[in-house]
């Protein structure tokens, strides 16, 4: 076997040996909305097969392995949201790298989007170190959580319209189970920004027509329930963006730190 088996202990698994599996996307939807809370959803989606070309990719990738960890093992399995069970601060990225997340068990963790993404959250308070490198390194978010459009490495970093529609029911259940605590959300990038935007419907969220579109610093209020919230967008922190510029570590600082002063502090 190719990859990390439930109940095994690997650090930070929240599986277990007898967690139920979906196959396909209608058991996707229906173990998503069954799951009462935040460590019961991320066990399940840490399990999940339903699409097939991303489980065959993600577990070759865990096979073969990149030279430079031919040593390790890899999770190779679907890459669970992390953090806080009450988050005020949830960050949504693309997908996990598959040498960073599908490697390490931890999204943006192991791979250079996730070094300066954690040296930013560091910088402002919402991480406890200034990198992350494996699950179980003593890494952890303070009063934030994060999590991943789409949960499994796809080739390419391109996943399928099929495979985003497939895994939609976890990022909507998991924004719906932290919704009573929930005061900003951070979308990195614009597909994070596409994905978001229905989940905080489906949450029950009041949002503006027409949609806004993404860009970084964007910042929307919502609300829902008589509470409000902020949605912000944020260039993904891709070896693109950073290498070219277009994205900077006082970019990356500048939104964190509007979280904060969004959610008061």
């Amino acid at each position: 076997m190719s990859f990390v088996p439930p109940g095994t202990g690997w650090p930070d698994d929240p599986a277990r040996p007898d967690t139920p599996v979906a196959h396909d996307p209608a058991e996707v939807g229906d173990l998503a909305a069954t799951s009462g809370t935040l460590a019961e959803l991320t066990a399940r989606q840490s399990v999940c097969r339903a699409c097939p070309r991303l489980v065959e990719w993600r577990e070759e990738v865990a096979e073969v392995r990149r030279r430079a960890f031919a040593a390790q093992t890899y999770w190779g399995r679907p890459v669970a949201g992390w953090g806080e069970e009450k988050p005020e601060v949830l960050i949504v990225g693309l997908a996990p790298a598959a040498h960073g997340g599908n490697r390490t068990g931890r999204i943006f963790t192991g791979d250079r989007s996730g070094d300066w993404l954690f040296a930013s959250l560091h910088r402002t308070g919402l991480a406890a170190r200034e990198t992350s490198v494996h699950a179980g390194d003593g890494q952890r978010l303070i009063g934030a959580r994060m999590a991943a459009a789409v949960r499994c490495a796809p080739p390419g970093n391109k996943p399928t319209p099929q495979e985003r529609a497939a895994c939609f029911p976890w990022l909507a259940r998991e924004v719906g189970l932290a919704a009573e605590s929930l005061r900003v959300l951070v979308a990195l990038g614009g597909f994070a920004w596409q994905a978001v935007w229905p989940a905080l419907r489906e949450a029950g969220y009041a949002l503006p027509r027409p949609r806004p579109a993404f860009g970084h610093g964007v910042e929307v209020e919502i609300s829902r329930g008589g509470s409000s919230a902020h949605l912000l967008g944020c260039y993904h922190p891709s070896q693109q963006n950073t290498f070219t510029g277009r994205v900077t570590a006082e970019m990356l600082d500048q939104v964190f730190t509007r979280a904060n002063t969004l959610r008061g502090l």
